[in-house]
């Protein structure tokens, strides 16, 4: 064998293991980020994490940022991320729902003859508490209090009153909704042996659109995209470091919340990622490239500053996962278009409490959900 063979064959060589080196440098650089092992960390999870109660979620909706625009109208039963309301007190319920109020609901008074014990009332309840897309809501005064309340077993009830909310996120109460409404109080005003007073259908009709228009010019609904810089991420990594600023797993798998710290309310903030990557078979190899970040304005207290910490926690995400801010459409998001979002949501929550509507009251949670 000649040196020139010997000599092209070593120089083979080495150019293989070069290509077989840059290969396996490229997927190492390329691969998922990991999470840390770190003592005192909550053990990441391909599938979401803890188990929560079962719910109706709320989809996230990657609403352009530089604008604090109107959010598609949807109707979520109650938030997927909170814990259902067993074993409360029926004043705990009221508070929680905001009770039956004439700003929100078409009030229906039903006059009794004689006290109604809570037993009879509830088993006169309508077999579905819904108008078509619009919840229904019975209510007893109570004989010994003197409150309005949900009935409850053991209560006697000297008046009902039943209600439907006026709008949601689905649109304005229509005539077609409030007939089912009328037929659904009548009966039970029958099987209590009350005698039910409606308003005039067209006039709350009208009073509904009106509500619905403001709402739907004063409905923001915020999100922002993290992508990753350079290498992706696993499922484990961003439950990782999104757990470090206090988000939780939801019980839809590729969604975390940052918890309200009032109880019974909405989450501040909610994180998702692909649904798809937290559900593979090996979590750790899939490849996770930008994650939302998202506020439902209205459902949250001004007094918690959530979208001061939404910036905050977006700014903290792109340090510790390399990863750059920006809106639905890819364009990294500058400090003064936060800014220009930041006035014009303040904005809105004055105009929101001037309606007596404050974001994260109760009456604004029922209408803008």
């Amino acid at each position: 064998m000649s040196n020139l063979t010997v000599a092209l064959a070593i120089l083979g060589g080495l150019v293989l293991a070069a290509v077989i080196g840059y290969n396996t440098w490229m997927s190492r650089r390329n691969a998922p980020r990991q999470p840390d092992r770190m003592e005192g960390d909550p053990p990441p999870t391909g599938h979401g994490g803890i188990e929560l109660p079962a719910g109706n979620e709320e989809p996230v909706l990657h609403i352009d940022p530089h604008e604090v625009a109107s959010a598609e109208r949807h109707e979520p039963l109650f938030d997927p991320d909170l814990p259902p309301p067993n074993a409360q007190t029926a004043a705990q319920l009221a508070d929680r729902r905001g009770g039956l109020d004439p700003l929100i609901d078409v009030i229906a008074p039903v006059s009794l003859d004689a006290p109604v014990s809570g037993a009879a009332a509830l088993a006169a309840m309508p077999p579905t508490r819904r108008a078509g897309s619009k919840p229904i809501a019975v209510e007893g005064l109570n004989e010994h209090s003197g409150q309005w309340e949900q009935p409850v077993a053991g209560q006697r009830y000297r008046a009902f009153q039943v209600g439907v909310q006026l709008a949601n996120r689905t649109g304005a109460l229509n005539e077609i909704e409030y007939s089912e409404f009328v037929v659904k109080a009548q009966a039970f005003a029958d099987a209590v042996n009350g005698a039910p007073e409606f308003p005039e259908m067209l006039d709350e009709v009208a009073r509904a659109r009106e509500l619905d228009q403001f709402a739907s010019g004063h409905d923001a609904q915020l999100a922002f995209v993290l992508r990753a810089r350079h290498a992706a991420w696993s499922p484990g990594y961003v439950q990782q470091n999104a757990a470090r600023l206090g988000f939780v797993p939801g019980m839809i798998p590729g969604r975390m919340v940052l918890p309200n710290a009032d109880v019974g309310a909405p989450p501040v903030l909610g994180l998702s990622f692909d649904t798809q990557a937290a559900l593979a078979d090996d979590p750790a190899q899939s490849a996770i490239r930008e994650l939302g970040l998202s506020l439902d304005v209205p459902q949250v207290d001004r007094g918690a500053e959530p979208f001061l910490r939404m910036r905050e926690i977006a700014d903290a995400l792109g340090r510790e996962m390399d990863g750059v801010i920006t809106d639905s459409d890819g364009q990294p998001l500058r400090e003064e278009t936060m800014d220009a979002i930041g006035a014009d949501l303040e904005e809105l929550y004055d105009t929101l409490e001037e309606r007596d509507l404050a974001a994260g009251s109760p009456l604004a949670r029922r209408l803008f959900s």
